[in-house]
């Protein structure tokens, strides 16, 4: 059977202490399961898989084993997955392409089934602040993350986990109003997407780190989507090379957290 199907999701945040965990988790080794392998032909994972990731050379978080297996199984069956590194799982250096992962740097430009997509988590594109710059720059910083490395583990995960707490999507659920409104004029990433597909033909762009909707039409004529994350919803755009039709679904929008 010939493969057609490409999957594209982000902002899952497997471990993220908001609303039940654990069925997030369940939802989404659900939807990696009813993946029909023997017609897919890539899944991307868009960054902020995990709410917080990190490697040490000789360790790295529990957990996720079935999340892992299905990933497996796909990669097994003939599915090339991608990963995108997020700014909540950036510190993944060896242990994903173990398991049979194909690790990406954004933006990325690829063709599918004669269909140019720019793909990436979305943090940084685009003309963002100086405070994120600095703070990216941090995390990225081989130095900086080699001193961090120093931490024992038992300490490390709990600051980490204890940062990603005060994350946008934590503050919400706690009635902290979000300081962020989708608005295509400012926002950096679509104004990113708007330079990028003026000086090279891109039919669809797939980001994800905003956590909103947004599915519209660029001034190119490009396609600019935003996935939202995992957290009440499941959603993941398709795309099937064979009819050119693609969609943003979501399998399990009745079975939100309760």
């Amino acid at each position: 059977m010939e493969r057609t199907l490409s999957y594209f999701v982000a902002d899952v945040h497997l471990g993220l202490d908001v609303n039940d965990p654990r069925c997030r988790e369940e939802r989404f080794t659900s939807f990696l399961r009813s993946i029909p392998a023997d017609r897919t032909e890539n899944i991307f994972l868009l960054g902020d898989i995990w709410d917080f990731w990190y490697e040490y050379h000789d360790v790295v978080p529990k957990g996720y084993a079935r999340i892992f297996a299905a990933i497996q199984d796909l990669v097994s069956a003939g599915v090339k997955v991608y990963f995108f590194p997020g700014n909540h799982d950036l510190w993944s250096y060896r242990y994903f392409e173990e398991l049979g992962m194909r690790k990406m740097a954004q933006p990325s430009v690829v063709e599918i089934g004669g269909q140019t997509f720019c793909l990436g988590h979305g943090d940084g594109l685009g003309k963002v602040d100086g405070g994120y710059r600095f703070l990216s720059w941090v995390f990225h910083n081989r130095v900086l993350q080699a001193l961090f490395s120093t931490i024992h583990p038992w300490l490390a995960f709990r600051f980490g986990y204890g940062w990603s707490r005060h994350n946008r999507l934590a503050r919400a659920e706690k009635g902290v109003k979000s300081d962020y409104v989708y608005d295509s004029a400012t926002c950096p990433l679509t104004g990113f997407a708007r330079e990028f597909s003026s000086k090279q033909k891109v039919d669809t762009f797939v980001f994800g780190h905003y956590h909103v909707a947004v599915d519209e039409t660029l001034p190119s004529g490009s396609r600019f989507v935003i996935l939202k994350d995992w957290i009440h919803q499941s959603p993941y755009f398709l795309f099937d090379a064979t009819s050119g039709l693609s969609s943003v679904l979501d399998g399990y929008s009745q079975n939100s957290e309760k």
